[in-house]
């Protein structure tokens, strides 16, 4: 019977993800041959180059104009049979991380968040359900701010979450990628996708402009939509 422990890694663009994850994989002896990656981005990616020249099997999904995490969602199966045909141990998935809305967190499989030190002090009360249900939270760029600032920083994340160990993972040297790696050991294994559901429901759709208008002014918008209260 095929099984595969399954992680998902979500973030905003330049928080660090793949810089992490190489880092994960590298702390984890004879993790590489157990392990692929497959990154999901927009319109493009550069990200499969990184993981090839670290050694890492790994693949790339562009959603184009559908939005990321929706193409996750119907891909996931696919990936999870790649995994499943290359008998991989693990598959880890990273996210585009263009919307802090939605996020593609699965019930029972670990789900790692990455933020920035840097982004602002204020980022992660601006975070939706990337932060707020993932299992574990790691914090890279700590190293260039401030003590004070790295502990006002893990006081915001845990207003969010309150139940997720935070985690501050050096993206250059690695420090810290070991303590990420024990949560990963001890994950959960997946061996049926269609058993798989979400944490948290995607956001409401469909209107006018997903289906492609450009014109704007109420008389275009059809379907789903909310207006502003002036």
């Amino acid at each position: 019977m095929n099984t595969c422990k399954l992680i998902t890694v979500a973030g905003p663009p330049s928080s660090g993800k793949t810089s992490v994850i190489i880092k994960l994989i590298e702390s984890i002896a004879g993790f590489k041959e157990q392990c692929g990656v497959i990154k999901f981005d927009c319109l493009s990616s550069l990200d499969e180059e990184q993981y090839t020249k670290y050694g890492i099997t790994s693949r790339t999904g562009l959603a184009g104009n559908l939005c990321p995490d929706h193409y996750f969602v119907s891909n996931i199966e696919e990936c999870l049979q790649w995994a499943y045909a290359k008998s991989f141990n693990y598959l880890i998935t990273e996210s585009a991380g263009l919307c802090n809305r939605c996020a593609p967190h699965l019930k029972d499989m670990l789900a790692v968040c990455i933020l920035d030190n840097l982004s602002g002090i204020n980022t992660p009360l601006k975070t939706g359900p990337m932060l707020k249900l993932a299992d574990v939270i790691v914090v890279t760029k700590s190293d260039l701010v401030s003590q004070a600032e790295r502990e006002v920083f893990r006081f915001k994340i845990q207003q969010v979450n309150t139940k997720a160990p935070v985690l501050f993972i050096n993206g250059i040297t690695g420090q810290g990628a070991d303590k990420l790696a024990t949560f990963i050991e001890k994950s959960k294994s997946v061996d049926d996708v269609t058993s798989l559901k979400l944490r948290f429901s995607m956001p409401s759709a469909l209107c006018s402009y997903c289906l492609g208008e450009t014109r704007v002014g109420s008389d275009y918008q059809i379907g789903i939509n909310r207006k502003i209260k002036l």
